[in-house]
């Protein structure tokens, strides 16, 4: 997995009833290039975001950008005694 926000913009997507390309049109539009494989990979978790995406997405989404964050999938990345692992 390489971003926590994949499961949160899937969720945010699909309530505004946008396809993976309706959205990608709307970013473009927004100023950042991606596609419907990008916006698959996001979703996925297989493609890393920027802060200024991450921004972009809670704009186009109408959501705060700290729900896109989920600080549940955040704190499963952590274990009690190890620290930060990666899954």
């Amino acid at each position: 997995m390489r971003n926590i926000i994949g499961k949160r913009v899937k969720e945010g997507r699909k309530k505004l009833n946008l396809s993976q390309e309706e959205l990608a049109a709307k970013l473009e539009s927004s100023g950042w290039k991606i596609n419907r494989v990008g916006i698959a990979k996001i979703e996925t978790g297989l493609r890393q975001v920027t802060d200024i995406q991450v921004m972009i997405l809670a704009k186009i989404l109408k959501v705060p950008s700290d729900w896109l964050l989920d600080q549940d999938s955040f704190d499963n990345l952590f274990t009690d005694d190890k620290g930060f692992e990666p899954k």
